[in-house]
């Protein structure tokens, strides 16, 4: 995966993220998501070859648009707050896609930006959250989620070759033990619906309980949020560069 290059466009509004892991005789801990590290549509079981999650070429849901929003609607998108490294949209800039499908329905709406108000005023580092929340984008092969959420990265401090190595997972050279052990975390998260005690030991020398608590929440809305952008066929913003052509 090279992220250089990627032009990193204006972020809209928005409170940016479906193969379910099996709980058979699976890898334990996070090694099947080490193993599917490559957004290969060969790798996913159970999708037809002409659309995998997040790749169809139409939206299922549309963006409401901006001139049929009503007084419930704006009430709703009224409780956006944004984070800090959010890129800041462009006044007359459309609004991003994914606020538009979440405006259908205003009530879900304000109920899931508010809490995901929490999440990104959460006891996590900008840093913490969005090594997270790529890292759920990139396992879920959802497009829409990782690419709104590399541009908060880089807005994080996060370098290219960091940004780079989320996608490489937790074995990266790049890691120190405390990023390796987050993204391991996350892997086993996504994959086993879980944490293995030695990850839960290594991960409570780093952060604190009401860290390791806003992890979870963290990892938990976005992977619900990339199901939905998948199912949903949210399609990508323009000028929002999307996973790299050779998927690497």
């Amino acid at each position: 995966m090279t992220t250089k290059g990627h032009r990193l466009s204006e972020h809209g509004e928005q409170a940016s993220h479906g193969e379910q892991a099996s709980h058979g005789e699976q890898a334990s801990h996070g090694e099947q998501a080490r193993q599917a590290d490559k957004p290969d549509k060969s790798d996913k079981p159970g999708h037809d070859e002409q659309a995998g999650p997040g790749e169809h070429a139409e939206p299922r849901i549309p963006p409401r648009p901006k001139g049929d929003w009503d007084a419930a609607v704006l009430d709703a998108l009224s409780v956006i707050r944004l984070p800090d490294n959010a890129v800041k949209p462009e006044r007359g800039r459309p609004v991003s896609n994914i606020v538009g499908v979440f405006s259908w329905h205003p009530a879900l709406a304000k109920a899931f930006f508010t809490f995901n108000n929490h999440l990104f005023a959460s006891t996590l580092s900008a840093r913490d959250r969005e090594i997270a929340t790529v890292r759920v984008g990139w396992l879920r092969r959802s497009e829409y989620e990782w690419a709104q959420h590399v541009q908060m990265a880089a807005a994080a401090g996060m370098s290219a070759q960091e940004i780079d190595a989320i996608s490489a997972g937790p074995d990266s050279a790049v890691w120190g033990p405390r990023d390796a052990v987050l993204l391991r975390a996350v892997d086993e998260l996504v994959t086993d619906r879980n944490v293995s005690d030695e990850t839960w030991k290594q991960l409570a020398g780093f952060l604190g309980r009401e860290q390791l608590m806003d992890l979870v929440f963290t990892v938990g809305a976005y992977d619900t949020l990339a199901l939905a952008f998948n199912v949903f066929g949210v399609q990508l913003d323009p000028g929002l560069a999307g996973f790299p052509p050779d998927g690497s």
